[in-house]
């Protein structure tokens, strides 16, 4: 994966982990967009392929629902990216986890 570095009327370049690459503008084709999302922001949506990081330095995050949720989202293929025990912890973490919004505060000093 790389970025785009540079944008000439002819060319551009991409940046990639170790090095960068000039490409004419007809060989565009031979890239692909890639897309980065959270669990949160693609409930509704389907993938082709997910990839999924299950870390147990994301604690907070080793949720059944999100994981579900997650997996879900996944048309053909799903990737899991990360250690079994993780995965144990968000399978038998049912609990949601609490949202301190203070929104019922907010609403009675808003009136």
């Amino acid at each position: 994966m790389g970025r785009i570095s540079r944008m000439g009327s002819e060319s551009f370049s991409v940046l990639y982990e170790h090095a960068e690459v000039e490409y004419q503008n007809h060989e565009a084709e031979q890239l692909f967009l890639a897309y980065a999302s959270t669990v949160h922001k693609s409930q509704g949506s389907e993938f082709p392929v997910v990839v999924m990081p299950v870390l147990t330095q994301h604690y907070v995050m080793l949720q059944r629902n999100l994981l579900y949720t997650g997996m879900t989202r996944a048309k053909k293929l799903l990737i899991l990216i990360g250690s079994r025990k993780a995965l144990e912890i968000a399978i038998a973490n049912n609990t949601p986890q609490q949202r301190i919004s203070l929104l019922e505060k907010r609403i009675r000093d808003w009136r």
